[in-house]
């Protein structure tokens, strides 16, 4: 492959050579503000060229073993993070919900494609006005300690997701829900405020039995896989649930998701066989492990971002943010930290959703050094002033993107101070306590525009960007109450363009999604989600 690199920036000859150190010495790594890890893991294997369309990344795909099928087995996955919670109405982490997704189900489950499809619920009706939804649930689905699902479960933990009794939504994609009912022991019926049209979206949440107050230590849902153990800071194990209602799944017996941070460390334990899978592997590695394992690589629906605090000087001022925006050069990043394989974007939305993405924002701010200065001049800082970049120090793909982007600003006079900070201390003093300058992170994508789009919303609580807009406030509302699918679609052009418009954040890439895999597994998918989906991997001989 060739490995010529054609930027032409003058900066870049450092940024390369500064990147290759970097890489040398540690694995490539990443992370996203609910977690998503990302990274070299995240990106491809450049072929000499830049990628700067909004059309994906390159993909990298070696067939997985076409052997015979053998049930059983075990298998170690790595995870690049601990788990905030167990409980999966309380987890914030994206790496948290990549491991429940094989425990825990909703009403509906998503697919490999992206489409919604019935899980514990057999079929449903919506209402003309959108605002009733009736499910029929369906027969023969246990929890893991043995207990049939009846529509009770279902309505105790979709009222407590609303904060029906608290008052208090735990999750934001419920909180216009007005009741939730039980006809019957199999029928469930949603009643809305207000009609949404991402609220189906929301009903992939996961079902716990009712009243059940030890999700933290003992969750019990109705998965593939019911939990065994968890050792934090180590690994958290599952097992097969023989009673699940889809017939011979899963393949394998049991699942470790180890945790190990380090980059190098995770590949050290491939190569010794000690893992089976790792995600998130970085780029770089993939050709040299190509040949002993199954390589995978594509775009994921993920957004890299540096946020800014908007709330904080100078950053509450638009001329700023406009004029870091001007100073980044995002193809230098992609090329340089990706190795060429990150899809360029220009809002809080990935290509990926291509019905929804408004094209043509990547470009808004293309790199002017000249016009970044003049901003900054204008704003009352003809020579720049100086900040704090606070970025997760266990996800090396971030890392690497601090180092470029800290030389890119320095060149208008912003000296830029990095902050490494473990992955617990960003999620509490970051994204939850908004005490920051600057931050990067991978913000991990969901089904529905909205639900990526909401967390910029002024009373948002998981808007840490702490950006406040009412122009984009009244916009989201509306595209999410828009019947019309036209106009839908239109709205949430349009509020992409304002945080664009806005300069809320520095919109860098979609990076590539990689995942190495033992050549006797076959069977596994990759999702515009973060989700690792064990229960249809099995081995092969």
């Amino acid at each position: 492959m060739n490995k010529n690199r054609n930027i032409h920036h003058p900066l870049s000859i450092l940024i390369i050579a500064l990147l290759l150190m970097l890489v040398s010495a540690c694995g490539n790594n990443s992370a996203s503000p609910s977690g998503s890890p990302q990274g070299a893991a995240n990106a491809g294997k450049s072929d000499g060229t830049v990628n700067t369309s909004t059309s994906p990344a390159p993909e990298i795909k070696s067939e997985q073993s076409q052997g015979e099928k053998v049930e059983g087995g075990d298998v170690v996955v790595i995870i690049l993070q601990d788990l905030d919670y167990l409980d999966p109405h309380l987890a914030v982490a994206a790496g948290t919900n990549e491991v429940l997704f094989n425990v825990f189900e909703g009403l509906l489950k998503p697919d490999e494609e992206g489409a919604l499809n019935p899980a514990i619920a057999e079929s449903y009706d919506v209402s003309e006005d959108g605002l009733t939804y009736t499910f029929k649930l369906r027969n023969g689905v246990k929890f893991h300690n043995g207990n049939p699902l009846t529509a009770d479960d279902v309505v105790y933990s979709y009222s407590r997701l609303a904060g029906l009794d608290t008052g208090k939504p735990l999750q934001s994609a419920f909180e216009d829900v007005q009741a939730v009912e039980s006809q019957d022991a199999s029928t469930v019926v949603i009643r809305l405020k207000q009609n949404s049209s991402s609220f189906l979206t929301a009903l992939t949440s996961a079902v716990i039995p009712k009243r059940y107050e030890d999700s933290n230590k003992n969750p019990i849902g109705t998965g593939p896989f019911k939990f065994k153990e968890y050792l934090p800071g180590q690994r958290l194990v599952v097992e097969k649930f023989p009673d699940y209602y889809v017939k011979e799944v899963p393949s394998l017996d049991k699942v470790e998701f180890r945790i190990i941070t380090d980059g190098e460390a995770g590949l050290l334990a491939l190569k010794s066989g000690e893992v089976d899978v790792y995600p998130r592997i970085g780029t770089e590695r993939l050709e040299e492990i190509a040949n002993e394992y199954t390589t995978l690589s594509a775009p994921q629906n993920l957004v890299q971002l540096v946020a800014l605090n908007n709330a904080k000087e100078p950053f509450n001022d638009i001329k700023v943010r406009q004029a870091l925006n001007y100073a980044i050069n995002k193809d230098e990043i992609i090329q340089g930290v990706a190795f060429g394989y990150g899809t360029k974007i220009g809002s809080n939305l990935s290509p990926v959703l291509a019905k929804y993405y408004q094209e043509g924002l990547e470009d808004q701010y293309a790199t002017d050094l000249d016009k970044a200065k003049a901003l900054l001049t204008e704003a009352g800082y003809p020579n720049g002033f100086e900040t704090k970049l606070s970025v997760p120090s266990n996800y090396q793909f971030h890392v690497d993107t601090a180092q470029v982007v800290a030389a890119q600003l320095e060149q208008i006079g912003v000296k830029v101070k990095i902050e490494p900070v473990e992955w617990a201390v960003w999620l509490e003093r970051i994204y939850k306590g908004r005490d920051y300058e600057l931050t990067i992170i991978g913000l991990d994508g969901k089904l529905d525009p909205y639900q990526i789009l909401n967390k910029y919303l002024s009373d948002a609580g998981n808007n840490f960007f702490n950006y406040n807009n009412a122009e984009f406030d009244t916009t989201l509302h509306s595209a999410a109450t828009e019947v019309d699918d036209a106009k839908r679609v239109e709205l949430y052009k349009k509020a992409q363009r304002i945080l664009a418009d806005d300069a809320a954040a520095i919109y860098i890439m979609d990076p590539n999604s990689n995942v190495a895999l033992n050549k006797k597994l076959a069977g596994y998918k990759q999702y515009p989600l973060y989700v690792q989906d064990l229960s249809s991997v099995y081995f092969t001989e």
